[in-house]
């Protein structure tokens, strides 16, 4: 079943490699633009999107279909020329840059991490230590101590051992970072060297790396950062040259990578599998990343909501730069957000139904003890079903405009509504909601 997954995947990417894919030439403002008219989306489904970008703090948001740029706007004093931080989204940045030098026989992911930062990188004993590799750093499993008080710190005296390699999955940051210096001590250049040479150079990037801390972070344009996903889309190669050409380790970066978060690749995330974890706990939630968003999407993401999007049965990458209300490592439910309006943009869907035509909202979310449904249909026509992320069910009934949850516990879970129809019920959609 598995490979059979994976033989979908890189047919479903084959397939738009050969399909008219459209690169923007590098060192160059030109980038052609699709009319929303020429794909049936609504321009007042996009200006509701929009509307929600700017209330939610967005600097920039980007949308491309087969490379083309189908909208573009920048909010709050922004601009096309305006650099940004990536955050984590750069992670994936960095994953590229450890699959080019191990295409380059710089490195290999299986080795240990010792080789290139010397034994004693940790406070680990050196038989711990050593059992730590470049894989462990890629895929968040190397059992360093997630629990310190600085997740950034690099020192040893701050990387302590808690679990065996390869055992447990944690969004630790340190480890992480360190994959920077594997980089330059394998490459013998600094690491914005390297990736102007590998990376910016090829697509025609801007940005480079800038030490904050502990960290290095990357600062780019908005353009930048969709170029990015526009190679990734392509499966690392950009308008005919390679700059990941290794298409076994492109696969393993894209796909699950270990069994303990099954939505995590090399520093990448997945949409569409049957669990997740997610920064700061060990709990497995059950169901997919995104639930609005395809099966097959990767996505890059980052402190206060900096998003790269990729669809490859789709042909789309769009991105999103800003900040977002609150401090999520990683705020899953603000791109879950976007993909709802996103799948709302066609005009008039050749399957329609009685029910597409409802418009309704949901707020606020995260809520406290209630929820407010408006709908600009008859409430006695629909009911709701409230599902934990265990997949139980925990409440039912007649949809009101207000449904009280004081009841349940703080966590996340899945509203779907429904319309009666024909003696039966069908689904109108769900919403992912957080009880604070």
């Amino acid at each position: 079943m598995k490979a059979l997954t994976i033989l979908t995947f890189f047919l479903t990417a084959l397939l738009y490699s050969f399909a008219q894919m459209y690169f923007p030439p590098n060192n160059s403002d030109e980038w052609e633009t699709i009319l929303p008219s020429e794909l049936n989306w609504c321009e007042s489904k996009i200006d509701s999107l929009n509307i929600f970008l700017e209330d939610n703090n967005t600097k920039a948001f980007i949308l491309l279909k087969d490379g083309k740029i189908v909208i573009e706007e920048y909010f709050n004093d922004h601009s096309a020329s305006t650099n940004w931080y990536w955050a984590s989204a750069g992670k994936t940045l960095t994953a590229y840059l450890v699959g080019i030098a191990q295409q380059e026989n710089l490195l290999s992911i299986s080795d240990e991490t010792s080789d290139y930062l010397g034994e004693g990188w940790t406070s680990a004993t050196n038989e711990q230590e050593s059992e730590i590799t470049i894989w462990h750093q890629l895929t968040m499993t190397s059992g360093l101590d997630d629990q310190v008080n600085n997740l950034d710190c690099t020192d040893p005296n701050c990387l302590e051992f808690l679990a065996e390699a390869g055992t447990r999955w944690s969004y630790h940051n340190a480890p992480y970072t360190l994959l920077t210096k594997v980089i330059e001590e394998a490459s013998g250049l600094t690491l914005n060297a390297y990736t102007n040479q590998k990376v910016k150079n090829p697509t025609g990037m801007d940005g480079l790396y800038v030490n904050q801390g502990f960290n290095a972070v990357y600062i780019s344009t908005a353009r930048s950062m969709a170029r990015f996903g526009l190679l990734t889309l392509n499966n690392g190669n950009w308008n005919g040259n390679s700059v990941l050409n290794d298409q076994n380790y492109f696969q393993q970066m894209t796909t699950t990578s270990q069994s303990l978060n099954k939505s995590y690749g090399y520093l990448w995330w997945l949409n569409g599998k049957d669990s997740f974890l997610v920064p700061q706990s060990q709990f497995e939630f059950q169901g997919s990343l995104m639930p609005n968003g395809p099966n097959d999407l990767i996505t890059a993401l980052g402190l206060n909501g900096q998003f790269i999007n990729v669809v490859p049965s789709q042909g789309l990458v769009w991105i999103r730069m800003g900040e977002a209300p609150g401090n999520d490592l990683v705020p899953f439910m603000l791109n879950d957000a976007i993909w709802e309006y996103i799948n709302d943009f066609e005009c008039n869907p050749l399957n329609t139904m009685n029910n597409k035509s409802v418009d309704f909202t949901v707020f606020p979310n995260p809520f406290n003890d209630e929820l407010t449904i408006k709908l600009n249909g008859d409430y006695k026509n629909y009911s709701y079903s409230l599902v934990n992320t265990l997949g139980e069910t925990v409440s039912t009934g007649e949809l009101t405009e207000k449904l009280n949850f004081r009841h349940l516990d703080s966590g996340i879970y899945y509203l779907t509504i429904l319309h009666k129809k024909d003696g039966g019920f069908e689904k109108v959609k769900s919403v992912k909601v957080l009880r604070r």
